[in-house]
């Protein structure tokens, strides 16, 4: 009876989607010789504007996983005024890994692989191209696309005026883009509003 309880139980819904970026067997060297332990890199996020890295060793894979999750839960990013794509193309490096976001108008999803893909994905970012333009590391890249994405919280307006420091010239169709889509997506939900308060 109790077995049955326990296995009838539904599982909890997670917090945030995870996403294992990389698992490495690492070693310290010590004075009885060589210790041996697990390094992961984590991204979660729960696809609506909030994003973490995390970075953990652990002595095996589970510990090692589970330290990184809590690691990314303390470097949570909240992107505001959160769109399906980002308003003008940005530029940011960390250490030798250098990546380049841009946005894309509706329905052209994410060009983007590897440690971008994820954190944009798990960001809840649904319009964007990308490039890794330095090294491959997939941690420095998980960490120069959350730099960017801070990058975006700073600038005023979510970086929708065009005189703004960082913006290309070349994005300025995009941007009217974006614009559009953000003014239709907000018509919308205002009849839909509208639409409810009727039906009441």
């Amino acid at each position: 009876m109790d077995n049955r309880k326990r296995f009838g139980k539904k599982k909890e819904k997670l917090e945030f989607d995870q996403k294992l970026l990389d698992l490495a067997r690492v070693a310290r060297v010590v004075k009885g010789g060589r210790r041996f332990s697990f390094r992961a890199t984590m991204v979660i996020g729960n696809r609506k504007g909030k994003v973490g890295v995390g970075v953990a060793k652990g002595p095996d894979a589970s510990v090692a996983i589970n330290k990184a999750i809590t690691e990314a839960k303390k470097t949570l990013l909240e992107i505001h005024n959160m769109t399906e794509t980002i308003p003008f193309s940005i530029e940011e490096k960390f250490g030798a890994a250098r990546v380049l976001l841009k946005p894309a108008y509706r329905g052209k999803g994410i060009v983007a692989g590897g440690a971008v893909r994820a954190v944009i994905e798990l960001a809840g970012i649904k319009n964007l191209t990308a490039k890794s333009l330095g090294a491959a590391n997939k941690l420095n890249v998980a960490q120069a696309t959350m730099k960017a994405l801070r990058k975006l919280n700073e600038m005023p307006n979510y970086g929708m005026k065009k005189n703004i420091k960082g913006v290309d010239k070349r994005d300025e169709k995009v941007l009217k883009m974006v614009k559009k889509s953000v003014e239709s997506e907000k018509s919308f939900l205002k009849a839909k509003e509208l639409k409810a308060e009727k039906t009441k």
